[in-house]
């Protein structure tokens, strides 16, 4: 990035460009672009608006509340908060490893979760650009014109997203905000009717989820130049990945890797996470910025998601998706592919992973087992880590002797692509709009650059929405003297007093 994007010299000259809010992601955030006189762009970034909390609610409750308050984050990601705070509970009750029966169904859960999410993201909230071009007309780049023009793509993506849903009520009692993962296993087995309710469509699933690999095959390979400078950065990537370096989602070690495939840490035990990541803050946005505590903030930022799993993995468990990574990896001619709209193609590839893997585990009888639960002596910390739809989600918390909690942390997906995403916005402004006219059409590669990362701002920044506001001011006898309201609206009233 070149020094005039990264800094703004007397601001309150240049003109100020805000694309508020951001479409067709999950949550509230703006982009704000600094142009002078001659349309050069100065400053670019990405503000998250929604105010963090979550990680202040859950001190002093109980621990064994925690997989069910946390899943209030998002009504998208609900599930990978539930499995990991299961996960991190788990730790609380010592319970060092859990029967095969309850991993396989919160396995079950978080593959339906990662193929309902990726459908969503993909077909809904993507497809148009792909499909229609990013400068595209507004009022036909929606899922409703995917549905005009291509209803057969866009039913698959409804019925993809259905069956993923339909994984996680089996598994957790309901599609979104249920109670299947408990601490120390899971609160129910599966019964031999639901197992064959979910067979019965699963081959069509996989059938699907290649069709929607060879699609995004395609779209890339005619558009393959573009695709492959569009906002592009390089970066170092992290993910968890299982004994055999194998892609994995449910539990893994971590494994942190740089812009040319070279380990800079590997199969690292999550539980030490706070020895090599940091959190650094910026006075200009509520979500932090996570870096490789050993190389600094300025260069060990990293990403995280489908981009950084498919790279750091040395294969896929399923054949399949396998055969499609070895086709992937291929066009980065031996090194990581960094090309930020391979985050979809990388996306699809999981998603056929996630629907071959269900299809195995729904032939396992230990999804019919009745031996539940696990426990162990107490402990005072306990961290779970999994692989969300969006990337590497942490959650620590430490609870005191009477089982309530004293610390939490939390850092999502979309936390950890924080700096990458706003390189990626960086390199936007630099390639496409620096010195042009600023139109709704090249506003648009903001948002797609946005989009390929599937950001969830709610999440990341564990947001209320947009909150009102109150300020009371009160003099030194207790007298209140002025009250001042925001709305969630922004009108800001005064109140008498």
């Amino acid at each position: 990035m070149t020094d005039r994007l990264e800094t703004a010299e007397h601001p309150e000259k240049l003109q100020r460009v805000v694309i508020e809010p951001l479409t067709r992601v999950e949550g509230h955030g703006k982009v704000t672009l600094l142009q002078d006189e001659d349309n050069r762009i100065r400053q670019a970034r990405l503000h998250i608006v929604e105010f963090r909390g979550f990680e202040k609610f859950i001190q002093g409750r109980p621990y064994w509340e925690l997989p069910v308050i946390v899943q209030r984050l998002c009504g998208i990601c609900p599930v990978s908060h539930h499995i990991a705070a299961a996960k991190a509970t788990d730790m609380l009750v010592g319970a060092r490893q859990l029967t095969p029966t309850a991993e396989k169904i919160r396995r079950l859960m978080h593959f339906g979760q990662t193929l309902q999410s990726h459908a969503l993201h993909f077909f809904h909230l993507c497809s148009p650009d792909l499909l229609f071009g990013f400068d595209d007309d507004v009022r036909h780049r929606n899922i409703v014109g995917v549905i005009n023009d291509y209803p057969e793509t866009a039913k698959q993506g409804v019925l993809l997203r259905k069956y993923g849903q339909e994984v996680i009520r089996v598994t957790a009692g309901k599609r979104i905000h249920g109670t299947g993962a408990i601490p120390g296993g899971v609160n129910k087995s599966l019964s031999r009717e639901e197992i064959d309710y979910l067979q019965t469509d699963i081959d069509q699933i996989v059938t699907w989820s290649q069709g929607a690999v060879e699609l995004i095959k395609r779209i890339f390979s005619e558009h393959r130049d573009y695709h492959m400078a569009f906002a592009t950065v390089e970066s170092n990537m992290l993910s968890m990945v299982g004994d055999n370096g194998a892609f994995e989602l449910y539990h893994g070690g971590l494994r942190a890797r740089d812009a040319d495939g070279n380990t800079i840490f590997d199969h690292v035990d999550y539980t030490d996470y706070e020895h090599y990541l940091r959190e650094g803050v910026k006075s200009w946005s509520y979500m932090k910025f996570p870096f490789i505590a050993s190389m600094g903030s300025a260069s060990g930022w990293y990403r995280v998601g489908p981009l950084a799993r498919v790279n750091n993995c040395e294969l896929f468990p399923t054949p399949l998706a396998e055969a499609e990574r070895v086709t992937f990896r291929k066009i980065g001619d031996g090194r990581p592919v960094h090309a930020l709209l391979a985050y979809h193609w990388a996306r699809l590839i999981e998603l056929l992973h996630c629907a071959e893997a269900i299809r195995e585990l729904l032939v396992d009888s230990d999804l019919l087992g009745d031996d539940l639960l696990v426990k162990g002596e107490m402990q005072q910390r306990g961290i779970g880590v999994i692989e969300a739809p969006r990337g590497t989600l942490f959650h620590h918390y430490e609870i005191d002797p009477d089982g309530l909690v004293e610390k939490a942390n939390l850092i999502v997906a979309t936390t950890n692509n924080n700096q990458a995403m706003n390189e990626s916005i960086r390199q936007v402004a630099d390639q496409y709009l620096d010195g042009e006219q600023l139109t709704e059409p090249l506003l648009n590669q903001i948002e797609v650059a946005v989009r390929a990362y599937d950001p969830c701002l709610s999440c990341a920044t564990h947001a209320l929405g947009k909150m009102p506001l109150e300020i009371d001011l009160v003099d030194a006898n207790g007298r209140l003297v002025d009250r001042i309201n925001k709305r969630a609206s922004g009108e800001i009233s005064r109140a008498a007093c």
